[in-house]
């Protein structure tokens, strides 16, 4: 496997990231291990998480499972603040007062002494960005946390927040998470060149589309049974799944068949081969799933393909809504 420089950190990460959000949710305690045991059997080095999935139950999942593997010391381990945790007033947000409250609980979830990268789940406007990072820099400083990072921001933001990092001598981050897929290439357009510039790594979140452009889905029939979209009430369904998206799994199904894999591991191959980006998370519900994406690691994507894609989706340009970085109130929705 070939690891990959995590932006200008030095540490060097595999080209996939394990994203856990179904662990001690969808996928039972037992079946996770198995899934985290696999990934870093086959190479993956990279586990994220974040506080509020599955009100804390992720956390404690990775955390049991890198206790009972031992290879705590291994892996670089995510994870994320920001999202609701409790009915209290201060409950959520990316204040001081959330922020070291929740990487205390974080810590004793994940049973670790410290957390590799820790990220700001989203940005949150009632906080000027100085009071946050202080409250990051004085972690990091503790020894608690190593590195930080940025979940779903915009290119504004983070450059606001690396313009406060220098004026006030403060730990920057080193990398953003942001939605990046077939679906939704807005990312293309500021925040990978900004993440460029700035040598920061770059982890897509939903490379697969929440699961649209695996090839699983119909244009017309009943949808595969607990599929994300098969229920076609579920709220903004149809902002992230569409014709359009169909139209993407179209145009790339033949190339993956020419291929010999599969429409999935075509569309995640396609956000591994992009220049700025480090390495993709995807969040495998089952042991099946997770070697289904481990297979795109050995598929290559060429100009020839990139033509097509660029034909069906145009560079910049988005089918679907992933990428909504917290410009107005009313994204606010943890």
């Amino acid at each position: 496997m070939n690891y990959k420089p995590f932006g200008r950190t030095g540490v060097n990460i595999s080209p996939l990231v394990l994203g856990c959000m179904m662990f001690g949710g969808k996928t039972t305690p037992e079946d996770s291990y198995r899934i985290i045991d696999n990934a870093l059997e086959s190479g993956l080095n990279f586990l994220d998480t974040a506080n509020v999935y599955s009100a804390g139950k992720s956390e404690e999942v990775v955390g049991e499972a890198l206790k009972r593997n031992g290879k705590r010391n291994s892996v670089f381990l995510a994870t994320k603040v920001h999202g609701r945790m409790s009915d209290e007033p201060n409950g959520r947000s990316n204040s001081r007062f959330h922020i070291i409250e929740e990487c205390e609980a974080s810590l004793r979830r994940l049973q670790t002494d410290h957390i590799d990268l820790y990220q700001f789940h989203r940005p949150d406007r009632h906080i000027a960005i100085d009071e946050s990072l202080r409250a990051m820099d004085d972690l990091i400083t503790a020894g608690k946390v190593r590195y930080i990072g940025t979940s779903t921001f915009g290119s504004w933001q983070v450059v606001e927040s690396l313009w406060a990092a220098q004026e006030l001598g403060l730990n920057r981050f080193v990398s953003d998470q942001s939605p990046y897929n077939l679906a939704d290439r807005r990312i293309e357009r500021e925040m990978l060149p900004m993440c460029q510039t700035f040598s920061m790594a770059v982890i897509p979140w939903s490379p697969l589309g929440g699961g649209g452009l695996t090839g699983k889905y119909v244009r017309s029939g009943s949808q595969p049974s607990g599929a994300r979209f098969a229920d076609e009430t579920r709220p903004g369904m149809e902002r992230r799944f569409n014709e359009g998206v169909l139209d993407i799994v179209d145009a790339i199904t033949p190339l993956a068949e020419a291929k010999g894999c599969t429409v999935s591991q075509f569309a995640l191959a396609w956000v591994m081969s992009r220049p700025a980006v480090t390495a993709p998370l995807v969040g495998p519900r089952t042991l099946e799933q997770l070697q289904d994406n481990l297979g795109a690691i050995d598929v290559e994507i060429t100009a020839e393909d990139d033509a097509v894609v660029d034909a069906v989706i145009k560079p910049g340009e988005n089918a679907a809504e992933f990428y909504e970085a917290s410009f107005a109130p009313n994204l606010h929705r943890w």
